[in-house]
């Protein structure tokens, strides 16, 4: 397995022969509601080019942090897409022609190769549920699990082991709104309902900087250090890893026995 970060929460993960690129937001500012007064992300290093030969673009929010209309804007319309429900309806709006909608427990198989299950992810509102996935490796039965907020479904433990986890360690948290991000409340729970040979963590790497009036607000708690005490504590071999920006990882992983 090998797994490149583009910061944020943008990933492009190579599974077997395939590539699927998760999240992207590859190119501009990440706005939310065109209000960069209110909040604006911008990146410290421009990719040369955008990734090539994608197989599948795998996409867990509808939010402008996931599904980032720019990038997706510039990258193949022809290229197969997954989503949440409020993702897939941006992506057929911007002229994508091979776009299937999961809700939590629905599958998408690529290629009879890769089998990508859908389980909720983080509440977007009262309303709005949002996915997280399971992404397995049909003939090796080497998977991983993405969820970007920190929230973990209780029935993730039912395919435990899982050889890798992506979520956050952090929590950002808003005065009277409480967490937004809630990796540092979850973390360890995750670690501990899975037992992932890695933890990568996501959402606040990659040193993009942030401006406007919502990033003055954030309280953020946790760190890299203090999830990796308390696994040492729980006697939990997971090695944690943050991420580079555009530097590739390759993961040489053990099988499971579960």
């Amino acid at each position: 397995m090998h797994l490149t970060y583009f910061g944020a929460n943008s990933w492009l993960l190579e599974l077997g022969q395939h590539r699927i690129l998760i999240d992207p937001w590859l190119v501009g500012s990440l706005i939310f509601g065109n209000l960069p007064w209110f909040f604006k992300g911008d990146k410290p290093q421009v990719l040369d080019a955008l990734p090539n030969k994608i197989d599948l673009i795998l996409l867990s929010q509808g939010l402008e942090d996931h599904a980032h209309k720019p990038t997706l804007k510039m990258l193949d319309k022809t290229i197969p897409v997954v989503g949440s429900t409020s993702a897939a309806k941006i992506v057929k709006e911007l002229g994508y022609t091979q776009v299937t909608s999961l809700t939590p427990n629905q599958t998408f198989t690529l290629a009879n190769q890769v089998e990508i299950r859908a389980l909720a992810g983080a509440p977007i509102g009262p309303l709005q549920q949002e996915n997280s996935y399971l992404i397995k490796q049909l003939d090796s039965g080497t998977s991983l699990y993405y969820e970007p907020h920190g929230y973990p479904p209780i029935e993730l433990k039912d395919y435990a082991p899982v050889d890798v986890v992506i979520s956050p360690v952090i929590t950002m948290e808003l005065p009277l709104l409480g967490s937004i991000i809630q990796g540092n409340k979850t973390a360890l729970q995750l670690a501990q309902s899975v037992k992932p040979q890695v933890f990568l963590n996501t959402a606040a790497g990659g040193n993009v900087q942030y401006s406007g009036l919502l990033n003055y607000l954030i309280r953020i708690v946790g760190s890299m250090d203090e999830l990796r005490s308390q696994l040492a504590q729980h006697n939990l071999p997971t090695q944690v890893i943050d991420p580079q920006l555009k530097e590739p990882i390759e993961l040489n992983l053990l099988p499971q026995v579960a």
